[in-house]
């Protein structure tokens, strides 16, 4: 009984390339898609081979290209690589204030803005104490991401002065109704929750 060597079992020669064995023993998994066993002899020979070739490898018998034991020198820079992107000084303190936010704070943010919101649409009278919950919201959020209270404050009473300013313009242009303080106090708190999610 003839004992089979990995590179029979896989079909290949001894001088087969790695890129040629690697190829049979991707084809041969596919074909053998459901028989498990038949695959893990694949895997076996595969992982065989590849110790025989490290072990020839390791005791000089096959020589090894220069370009995979020096691979260092085959590197191609380019020079806009290299280089740090330098940001001008007036959009440096931009960079840091701009927040990618996780799933779970996007969630925990957005439920307290639209739980603020829809106790503004059934109590809409007072929408003052909404508006001071909301501020609360968003300065305890920005103080969680940075810990910097009086910067939190800054963020949180911006997005405040802009949503106030959007909405202050927007009612300048529909007729004055408690619906309409309803959709104001509701873009309110669209830019505050837009402050608390994409600035730190």
């Amino acid at each position: 009984m003839t004992d089979f060597t990995p590179y029979t079992k896989l079909g290949v020669t001894e001088d087969a390339s790695f890129e040629e064995i690697k190829a049979v023993r991707d084809r041969l998994i596919v074909e053998l898609d459901g028989d498990i066993l038949a695959q893990e002899l694949v895997e076996s020979a595969y992982d065989a081979i590849l110790m025989d070739r490290l072990r020839a490898r390791q005791e000089g018998k096959i020589k090894v290209p220069d370009r995979i034991r020096f691979p260092e020198k085959n590197i191609t820079t380019s020079p806009s690589l290299i280089q740090p992107v330098i940001t001008p000084n007036k959009l440096r303190w931009l960079s840091g204030i701009k927040d990618t936010p996780t799933r779970q704070d996007l969630i925990a943010y957005s439920g307290v803005f639209a739980g603020l919101f829809i106790l503004n649409v059934l109590l809409p009278t007072s929408s003052s104490i909404w508006m001071a919950l909301a501020l609360l919201a968003s300065i305890y959020f920005l103080r969680r991401k940075e810990n910097r209270f009086w910067r939190s404050l800054l963020l949180a009473m911006s997005g405040l002065v802009l949503g106030v300013s959007i909405s202050a313009g927007l009612l300048l242009f529909i007729p004055v109704t408690a619906f309409a303080y309803q959709i104001s106090t509701g873009i309110i708190l669209l830019v505050m929750w837009l402050a608390t999610t994409l600035l730190r």
